[in-house]
Parts: C-alpha cells; structure tokens; sequence
C-alpha cells in the first residue's frame, strides 16, 4: 500500500474505534514479540468468527486520546522482517500478510496486517489460543474454539470418526514419532507427561479421543487401513526407464514417506563439466523438497475419489500426481511466499499434519520447494494443472541448460521473479514482453524472439575456478564463525575492524553497499541470539563476546 491508501486506512481504522478485530497501542520499541503473538493469534481468530478477510494491530497510536503519537518499534525493515518469522515460529506456520509503515505527520506508525484464520483452523500462540472480549485479550472460549473448528467438520472427509477404531489401530512406531515431532514445535509445553489421547486430541488428530480417517493415514497400522475402504491408502513408487519396479507404501503416512524416499536413487551428480567450472556434487534431490511434495499432495488429495498418491521416478526427474484439481488459486500465486491459502480442501488433515511438522498451513511449501531447487542451481519445478482432477509437479534431477546453472552460480542475488523468467527461458518456454525487456535491459538473455537463451556472456564469467570461489556465497555461519573467532582472539571489535575483516571475503556478486547491509545483518543476528554485545556508544558500537 501507498502511503495516502495508508493514511485513509488508518482514518478509517481510528474513526470505528476499537472493536475485537482493530488493538491500537502505542508500541515502544521493547513490545514483547510474545504479547505481539498473543494479539495476532487473538485477531486472527476473532476475524474468522466475525467473517472478515483480516483484522489488524496497529503501533503508535495513544488508546486513550486516539491520536497518533509515533513509535519507535523495530525501526530497521530487517527488525519487522524478523518479526514474521517470530510469528511464524510461535503460531506453528501462521504471521502477517503484511507488516506496513507509515509515515504520518504525528509520527511513524506500524500496521499489522492480520489474515483471518483459516476456516476450521483456530491460531494458537506456543500452545495457547487467544481471543477478545472488547478491547482486552482473553483465551479463547471453547465455544469459540469449537465453532471454528466445526466449519468444516461436516465436510472434510478426514476429520470424519471412524467407527470401530481405536488406539489399537494406531503404529507404535508411528505414535512414538508423533510425539516427538509434536514436543519439537512446541517446546514450552510438557507432551512427555502426557497420555497418547491427550497428545493426539492435542495435536489435532483425534477428536475427543475419537479415531479420525486423518488418524488412520498418518498414524495406523498398515492392517488396520482396511478401516478406510473403498479408499486404497496407499502412496505408491514407480520407477520407469531402462529399469522398472514399483512398491505401494500402507499407512502409517508419517513413516511411509521417509521409506518412500529411501527407494529414489538419489545419486551424487556433478552440475557442470570441469572444463567449464569447479566440479559441484549435489545430490541428484534435495529430501526436503522431496518430502514437502510428498506431503502436500497427502494433505491436498480428493479423498473422495478414492484413488492413491503416485511418485514416478524418471531418469532425470521425479513426477507426483495425487487427485482433485488445485484446490485454492494457481500454484504460481504461491511462489513469492506472499499468499495465504483462505481454505483448505482436507483442513483437519492439514492441521493435523502442521502440529506434527509435516507440512505448514500457510503457502508456504511451494515457496520453499522453488527456494530449495533455486538454491542448488537446478531448473524449476513444473507444475501441470491440465487435466481438471489432477495435479502434476515435476522436480528435476538433471540441469537442462549449463548457462542457467552458472548463471544462478555467480549472480546469488538475482530476484526470484527474474529466475523464474529465465527457468522459462531454458526450457524454451514463452515468457511476457515486460520480462524479454527487463531481462536484455540486465544482459540475462540473448536471442530474438521467441527463441531466447541465457546469455554466454554472463554464463561464461564463471568459467574458471577462481571466479567461482570470488562470487559464490558463503553460509552465514561461515562469515559468524570468522567473526565469533576475531572477538575470542582480539577481545573487542570496532564496526571498522568488522568491515575489513568481512567485506572482502563477501561474494564479489554484491555491491558495496550490500556487502555493509550484510555485515549490520550478521551484526544483529548474533546480537538477538546473545552471542556477542556492544560495550560502546551506540554512534561508536565496540563487540565483544557476550559472558
């Protein structure tokens, strides 16, 4: 948003006052991110029940004269950024569409933008759920917590109760894992004292110590799937090419997908010749993504349809079908990480696998498959949404063009709107006018249209090993243990001493600029995690090593 959109919103916000989906505070720049979590989970659940799209949080506003006063409250973008992921950790997957800044005549103000929860799917906060009585935050009353999640009850084929099932029907093995992954996410809560119901209800799986359908497939026993009949329950392995097997994987889900994995032939791979580049070695496919594929197509399966998951292993890449059609929007809405799914086609599935950190409830898998896949300089998943009950995705396990994968070797910083351009580019796929010009404006692509190719220029400046070593980036870690090390040998560190001990050990894919952005990040990360502290003046910071 624009700041005069901004100014209007905030009029508006203020001239309704308060109510159980707007808190104004004045937001001093110590605001506990615990209290922040508490309101976010509690607005969120408020604006579902209210049938609002979102709800919203706003700083620098006195409550009692409504009148903007400013704030102080994580004036660096990096701070509000590190905010999100504060949330996202806290509400198990769930934070801001958008944390906005404005810049008002009265003084700064920051705006949350709250999404509604989705339907069916309550918010909590490290284990807690929130809501509001007027003006103040309150845990939400079970009636509350109730009536959001029976919005789907009645639909949502896997949180049906099974009947005759018990815990009899579920995996030890399953159930042991399930524990530990839900103890993992929620660290502040005490699961080792509890029973295996008051987990399961806990973690959403069971309902009032009911087996659900979404109970058998991710923790029953493989002879108790028969409970699910006429649905097959089954995920199943094919391999295709020269060599043809194939193996059908049985509940318990949790487990079967890990085992599923194991049977890809994942060989180490080199990306590009020698003669071109320093030798890469990757594995062929990255298991996250592997898994999150796996897992997204478990909890967006028709489950109506009766039919099962299929993962087929090509030569060079791997194909998952599972049916329905894609259930909210086009998979290309979820590449930026921006979008939040309204609803969900399986929503007690779905929460069920989020609190046993199978998947997250918020888009952000298909943001994090790209991510993956970008990060290791292999082509793009592909997505084939032709048929109408069906999703395809296909991850690739070979390069398709040499020039794209030394391109994304040397230019690390590239946005991912022009990566995903150029993934278009070397599969000969068209691409919009706006991105032909943008991308010959930065000499990324070469060619007439519509036979476009990454550029051999830029391609080539990674065609020797010390160029690669000069542009590759390091890990993060790599640049804070450097530091970490400085400050054990030299006690304190000016920022000047920081800088050229780091700038020129930075990727020289960077600019300058950048480079000193990098190094006030690093800076601060260290700072929040209490590895190192600032003993100087604020205008003069000395680091040293935090006791």
């Amino acid at each position: 948003m624009n700041q005069a959109t901004l100014t209007d919103l905030l009029d508006r916000l203020v001239a309704n006052w308060e109510d159980e989906v707007v808190e104004f505070k004045r937001g001093r720049d110590g605001f506990p991110s615990s209290d922040i979590g508490k309101y976010v989970a509690a607005l969120a659940n408020e604006a579902n029940l209210r049938g609002r799209d979102r709800a919203w949080l706003v700083f620098g506003i006195d409550d009692k004269t409504r009148t903007v006063v400013g704030t102080s409250y994580r004036e660096d973008a990096e701070q509000l950024r590190a905010t999100m992921k504060q949330l996202l950790d806290g509400t198990g997957g769930f934070t801001c569409r958008e944390i906005h800044v404005l810049n008002h005549a009265g003084g700064r103000v920051v705006l949350f933008e709250v999404p509604a929860a989705p339907r069916g799917m309550p918010i909590g906060w490290n284990g807690h759920y929130y809501g509001r009585a007027g003006e103040s935050l309150v845990a939400l009353g079970q009636d509350k917590l109730d009536e959001i999640r029976a919005q789907t009850l009645a639909t949502d084929w896997t949180a049906q109760i099974v009947e005759g099932a018990n815990f009899d029907d579920l995996d030890p093995e399953a159930l042991a894992q399930a524990r530990e992954r839900f103890a993992a996410k929620h660290a502040n809560l005490d699961v080792a004292s509890w029973s295996d119901a008051a987990l399961l209800d806990r973690a959403r799986v069971t309902i009032d110590g009911g087996i659900t359908r979404a109970a058998l497939l991710l923790l029953g026993k493989a002879e108790s799937a028969w409970r699910l009949n006429p649905h097959p329950a089954e995920i199943t392995w094919n391999l295709t090419g020269e060599e043809r097997a194939y193996e059908h994987f049985r509940p318990p889900f949790l487990l079967a997908t890990s085992r599923l994995f194991a049977k890809v032939r994942n060989i180490q791979v080199r990306l590009l010749p020698e003669n071109e580049l320093l030798a890469h070695e990757v594995a062929k496919y990255d298991q996250k993504v592997v898994l999150e594929a796996l897992h997204n197509c478990i909890a967006h399966q028709d489950y109506t349809r009766n039919a099962r998951v299929v993962v087929t292993e090509h030569p060079d890449r791997l194909v998952f079908e599972n049916m329905g059609n894609f259930y909210e929007g086009r998979p290309e809405d979820y590449v930026s990480g921006d979008k939040r799914p309204p609803r969900y086609r399986n929503p007690f599935l779905a929460q069920a696998m989020t609190e046993l950190n199978m998947i997250d409830h918020m888009g952000y898998g298909i943001h994090d498959i790209y991510q993956r896949q970008r990060k290791r300089f292999f082509p793009l998943p592909d997505f084939d949404l032709q048929s109408d009950d069906m999703v395809r995705l296909t991850i690739h396990g070979r390069v398709v063009d040499p020039a794209y994968s030394r391109l994304l070797m040397q230019r690390t910083g590239l946005d991912l709107v022009d990566v995903l351009a150029l993934d278009r580019v070397q599969k000969g796929l068209p691409i919009t006018d706006d991105a032909i010009k943008h991308l010959r404006r930065n000499k990324l692509i070469e060619g007439r249209k519509p036979n476009f190719h990454v550029s051999a220029q830029v391609a080539a400046a990674t065609s020797t090993m010390a160029d690669y070593v000069r542009t590759r980036a390091q890990d993060d870690e790599f640049y804070a243990k450097l530091l970490m090390d400085y400050l054990a040998g030299a006690g304190t560190a000016s920022r000047k001493d920081i800088n050229q001990l780091l700038l020129d050990k930075l990727s020289d894919a960077l600019t300058t600029e950048q480079k000193l952005k990098k190094v006030a990040n690093l800076l601060t990360k260290l700072r929040r995690h209490g590895l190192i502290v600032n003993i100087g003046p604020r205008a003069a910071p000395q680091w040293q090593l935090a006791d």
